[in-house]
């Protein structure tokens, strides 16, 4: 893959100067000024910036040597369906149904149950008043929100909080983890298109937001507290729906009790539980077409329905019934706006779900089937309540025809199964996106599908969702208590959505103000109104529910807390270039043939850890890299664009480093030795157009480099006697002292003839390339953990040394994707104290 990049980026550097920039402007007399990477001046990443500028001098606009990876840029790779056949698209419409669509298509059986239970009918008013609630609750926010709105601030395919986060995080600099590059935003899936629309009021808005770290905090707060509720929403969603579904059977069988439905309940919810690691595409084939029946049948008993009892509930579409409803009794009708809110249950998850399809996909199939058999289905229930006051508690079994009752019972029950695996699946997506963008601890993630990268399924989540969920359903059996869990669960998850998608309008869309002033100020009025009326029921049980979520949203906060102050110390404790260009190409010590990689979390500078292995190691490898796996705010990086190298110190200490950039969709199934190979055929393309960047920048000039390359003429005795230059290559070997001392006098002499030539020089360091390679590639693991100062206050001491030390040492280690052979593994540890 790497040979493929260099091969499309032979046309010259010259071509990519244009792409360099993601913010270019031109004042009045032409001239460009350059945005927020402070202009067209490129920023170093380490220590020996003024060696660095004054040899590097151009006219135009430079390309960094640490970014020349960055600029092959083979085009904007998007996350979009290919054209494919009719067969296809009716596979992907049922794998919708089957994945995006149970949740939000099984509330049905329990909106009006609940409505009821907290707003008992008195007559056919209040039947067409709450009719008329849900059918503009499930226009307004499934439809014109999520279906209409949210859908398309979807960051490269990719849905839900986290993903709205990185959004804006490509934009402005609002992340607080300070591993930042300008080189990230030369990727090409990085960039975005800003029109010049409302674009005054847009800078203004990102110069503020990068200006103020409380409201950076605020941002992340509002984020992880979105992701923690719907990580709640993926407990309380099986609850709800396979208990509602099973709760059928009391219809059908007279003997039935509460307490067998609880325990009917449990064994399928342990089954479901257990099939999730088959995967989404393979699941959701065998599902779709039950979900398709599902919506036929709500369909069709909601006209059976309504030709049966009364066609006058198709008076509800008229909204003054909402009104009327209100006025006769408010506190009733704000009671009821709580069990209203399940019919718009699993919007979220259609957001959330987004990376396993196309938007276009999601928005026909709920257009064109899902949201006209809801609205037939509410409308058939309507119709039976307006004959059948008495029997609202199970309102959707009690509407079905008696000969259909089984059928329609069983279907009803995949369908909640199926339901339950939505919430699970966005669950999983959610999590990784938050692990990827530092704010949630690493665990184990399985790809249960090679053609699309974003199903995943997590084992660890998985069982712990499950043990949540039966604690759920054998504590709070009452189908009431769990729909107001429900309901607080899907409002926080909306409330944050809302506020994301209105600063993606106002940062990234720039449209018009009032626009997203309506939008904003509808949607979070209406979405504060319903969670007034959930909150007031709290004190029932679903305060379990909140709980839950307070504890996802410590983790987070305290993992992200931990993140940042570890890299923060480690940035400051890093090593000093001018100790490492005092200790020589040799760096004190012994240089064994080989490579060595050095894995740290820094993007800038030499990690103090490195000054561990210096000391601890009899000898260091010929050529040392610094491995940096760092995942930036986007969805795929492509793999062309995946390395950046850049040079710590001259030529003659063969020292590197290097950023592994991934994005949180990015599948890492590489194993160590392709990850070798792709490490060093990226390196050996960045040292040859280093090479030509030279040759083009120098024009006679001195290479400061070789200068200082050459300057060193100090002999080195090993302990075994061997005699060492640091002028000389390291893997040579010199068994003649005397031609090794002349040889060293020549370094001192130089002379014309003795020069190299540049392609002779460029032939030499790739032959020392893989002559180290052909020796033996070990990784050099740095453990940094921290602890609080004795000096600090308890709450510190409490968060750093027991709960971050906790998750730090039982999440898995980052580069355990690798599966490296233990023989080729040396670890360190280092402790800093903050």
């Amino acid at each position: 893959m790497a040979e493929e990049g260099s091969e499309k980026s032979n046309g010259g550097l010259g071509s990519m100067d244009s792409m360099e920039s993601r913010w270019v402007y031109q004042d009045e007399e032409g001239s460009e000024i350059g945005g927020d990477d402070g202009g067209n001046s490129p920023q170093r990443d380490s220590d020996d910036e003024e060696i660095v500028e004054q040899k590097l001098i151009r006219t135009g606009p430079r390309i960094d040597s640490f970014d020349v990876e960055a600029l092959e840029v083979p085009g904007a790779q998007r996350n979009e369906f290919e054209v494919v056949s009719w067969g296809r698209r009716i596979t992907l419409a049922f794998q919708t149904l089957g994945v995006v669509f149970g949740d939000v298509g099984t509330s049905p059986l329990y909106t009006f149950s609940v409505m009821f239970s907290k707003a008992p009918v008195n007559g056919n008013e209040d039947v067409l008043g709450a009719l008329s609630l849900v059918l503009y609750t499930l226009i307004l926010i499934p439809l014109i929100k999520y279906v209409l709105i949210v859908l398309w601030a979807n960051d490269d395919g990719e849905g839900g909080t986290f993903a709205l986060y990185s959004l804006i995080c490509r934009y402005a600099k609002v992340s607080l983890l300070p591993n930042q590059l300008p080189s990230d935003a030369r990727i090409s899936s990085f960039r975005l298109k800003v029109p010049s629309a409302e674009l005054e009021r847009s800078l203004k808005i990102k110069e503020r937001l990068e200006a103020s770290l409380t409201l950076k905090k605020l941002l992340l707060m509002l984020v992880l507290a979105g992701t923690s509720m719907v990580i709640a929403d993926g407990v309380v969603t099986p609850a709800m729906s396979v208990i509602s579904a099973v709760g059928g059977l009391k219809i059908g069988v007279s003997w039935i009790e509460q307490d067998h439905v609880v325990m009917i309940a449990v064994a399928f919810l342990i089954i479901l539980f257990s099939v999730q690691r088959y995967g989404t595409s393979k699941v959701g084939l065998v599902v779709g077409p039950a979900l398709f029946i599902w919506f036929c049948s709500l369909g069709g008993i909601g006209i059976y329905n309504l030709v049966k009892y009364d066609t006058g509930v198709l008076r509800a579409f008229n909204p003054i019934h909402i009104y009327y409803y209100f006025k006769r009794d408010p506190t009733k009708a704000w009671y009821s706006l709580g069990g209203c809110l399940l019919c718009a249950t699993g919007s979220e998850a259609m957001f959330a779900d987004l990376c396993y399809f196309s938007v276009r996909s999601v928005q026909l199939t709920f257009v064109f089937l899902v949201l006209p058999c809801l609205l037939l289905g509410y409308l058939g229930q309507a119709a039976y309540l307006m004959e059948n006051h008495a029997d609202t508690t199970q309102a959707f079994f009690s509407s079905v025809p008696s000969g259909a009752f089984w059928p329609v019972f069983l279907i009803a029950n995949v369908a909640a199964l199926i339901a339950s695996r939505a919430m699970t699946t966005a669950t999983f997506s959610c999590i990784k996106q938050s692990t990827a963008l530092g704010c949630f601890p690493r665990l184990k993630i399985i790809h249960t599908s090679r053609k699309f990268m974003g199903q995943i399924y997590i084992p660890v989540m998985n069982w712990f969702l499950l043990a949540l969920t039966l604690v759920l359903v054998c504590n709070i059996s009452s189908i009431y208590e769990i729909g107001n869990a429900y309901g607080i669960a899907e409002l926080g998850v909306m409330m944050m959505t809302t506020i994301l998608v209105t600063l993606v309008m106002l940062l990234i869309w720039q449209i018009n103000i009032f626009t997203v002033l309506s939008f904003a100020i509808s949607f979070l009025a209406l979405e504060l109104a319903f969670f007034s009326s959930v909150l007031w029921s709290v004190r029932d049980g679903s305060w379990i529910i909140l709980l839950f979520a307070i504890v996802i949203l410590l983790v987070m906060f305290i993992w992200n807390y931990g993140s940042k102050l570890k890299y923060e110390t480690e940035v400051k404790q890093k090593m000093s270039m001018d100790l490492l260009r005092e200790l020589g190409p040799n760096l004190g010590t012994l240089r064994a043939p080989g490579i060595s990689l050095v894995y740290n979390e820094l993007a800038k500078g030499v990690p103090a850890i490195f000054g561990h292995f210096l000391t601890t190691l009899p000898a260091v490898h010929s050529m040392i890299i610094f491995v940096c796996i760092k995942h930036v705010p986007i969805s795929v990086v492509p793999q062309s664009e995946r390395f950046l190298f850049r040079r710590v110190c001259p030529k003659s200490y063969h020292i590197f480093r290097c950023i592994a950039r991934y994005g949180y969709k990015d599948v890492r199934k590489e194993n160590h030795q392709t990850f070798e190979q792709l490490l060093i055929e990226s390196l050996e393309k960045f040292i040859r157009r280093e090479a030509q960047e030279r040759s083009l920048e120098s024009d006679g000039d001195d290479d400061s480099d070789s200068v200082e390359e050459h300057s060193f003429s100090r002999l080195l005795i090993a302990p075994n006697g061997s005699f060492y230059s640091l002028g000389v290559p390291l893997l040579s070997e010199f068994k003649d002292t005397a031609k090794f001392i002349s040889e060293v006098n020549t370094l001192e002499e130089p002379s014309t003839d003795q020069i190299l030539d540049a392609e002779q020089s460029l032939e030499k360091e790739l032959s020392f390339i893989r002559k180290a390679k052909e020796s033996g590639v070990v990784y050099l693991l740095g453990h940094g953990s921290i602890r609080a100062r004795k000096d600090s206050w308890f709450i510190k001491k409490l968060v750093i040394n027991y709960f971050y030390g906790f998750l730090r040492k039982n999440c898995r280690r980052g580069t355990a994707n690798l599966s490296v052979p233990h023989s080729h593994v040396i670890q360190v540890g280092m402790t800093y104290m903050v």
